[in-house]
């Protein structure tokens, strides 16, 4: 394509308006291909430049999406960034292995440099332009109708719209409303007289917006992590490898939790330094470990943990398991959790 080996070619998007939602590529023709040079990822303009941008041509949007060889990638982290190809590998060889599973090392993990694939590698190896053994950079134009939905603007603007111009989703309820988003997750949403707005509510929180301001999110995010906010990185409901578990309510020692095991699967052997834990089952078979005692529970049966007390929590059927566990005591984060056995890895070596 290119005349050389080892290039990235990176997808690009010819911009339909003046989107500050996306970051541009600005491109050079190569002797009348389709195929373009590199020159320069630039970041998220204001308006006035995504208009520039459009009325001058050469730019196009950033679609994220990169084609190039394993081999070309490594080499390129080896010429721009050695100490995150170093932290990476470290995290893979000390990984460990399961029946469905490999798992880095999370401390090594956690040593990986934290940034963007752009900041990383692909700015400057399109300034480098092939010199020094870096890899060219290639752009190819993709006309697929493509939206990375980055921002909740780009949900409004490929979404179904009524004659006011309003996008919904799920059980939503307008008036004298026009131009709007409104995402429902989890129960009913009212709106009423809001023009050009984004309301999106999930089971972890809301968001009330311009929608032209949707892509301040991130800033948001921002000052959740700061504050030390669980919201900025765990979800209502906790995926896990036998399942999920949410919760559904909380207070001052108590915690109600929904969880989910899927057949054949099994939680770890464990117990808690601070918590005692009521299981009903609600559907399916429960194979519950109490101690000394293994029990077989049904639905509508119920067993309860001490606290310090060893347990393990398997679905012997064919059926997804539903329990819903009821934890009472002084401490009820996910930390106090010490595992003996685990199918998963999870537990110490002994």
């Amino acid at each position: 394509m290119s005349g050389r080996v080892g290039a990235i070619v990176v997808l690009g998007i010819a911009p339909t308006r003046p989107d500050i939602g996306y970051g541009y590529i600005r491109t050079a023709t190569i002797d009348g291909s389709t195929v373009r040079e590199v020159e320069a990822f630039v970041e998220k303009p204001d308006l006035p430049t995504a208009e520039r941008y459009l009325a001058e041509g050469g730019y196009l949007w950033n679609s994220g999406m990169f084609v190039l060889k394993a081999r070309t990638w490594l080499d390129a982290l080896a010429a721009f960034r050695p100490d995150t190809l170093e932290a990476t590998t470290a995290a893979w060889r000390a990984a460990t292995r399961d029946a469905a599973f490999v798992r880095v090392d999370a401390k090594a993990f956690a040593a990986v440099p934290a940034e963007s694939v752009d900041y990383a590698v692909m700015e400057p190896a399109s300034r480098a332009r092939g010199s020094d053994g870096a890899p060219p950079v290639r752009l190819v134009p993709l006309d697929a109708g493509w939206s990375d939905l980055g921002a909740w603007d780009a949900v409004w603007q490929i979404g179904d719209r009524d004659a006011d111009g309003n996008a919904t989703s799920g059980d939503t309820l307008l008036r004298d409303t026009r131009n709007t988003l409104v995402h429902a997750t989890s129960r009913l949403v009212g709106v009423i007289g809001l023009d050009d707005i984004t309301v999106v509510e999930t089971p972890d929180a809301v968001l009330v917006a311009r929608r032209d301001r949707s892509p301040e999110v991130k800033e948001l995010v921002g000052a959740l992590q700061a504050k030390g906010r669980s919201e900025a990185t765990t979800h209502r409901r906790v995926h896990r490898p036998w399942g999920w578990y949410e919760s559904i309510d909380q207070g001052p020692r108590f915690q109600v939790k929904r969880i989910l095991v899927k057949p054949g699967a099994r939680l770890s052997l464990q117990m808690h330094h601070h918590r005692a834990e009521h299981w009903i089952v609600v559907t399916g078979t429960a194979e519950v470990t109490n101690g000394e005692a293994v029990l077989m529970l049904t639905e509508n049966q119920s067993t309860y943990i001490p606290l310090g007390q060893t347990h393990r929590l398997a679905n012997p059927g064919k059926l997804p398991l539903e329990i819903i566990e009821v934890q009472s005591g002084s401490y009820l984060g996910e930390d106090d959790i010490v595992r003996f056995e685990d199918t998963y890895g999870r537990a110490p070596a002994r």
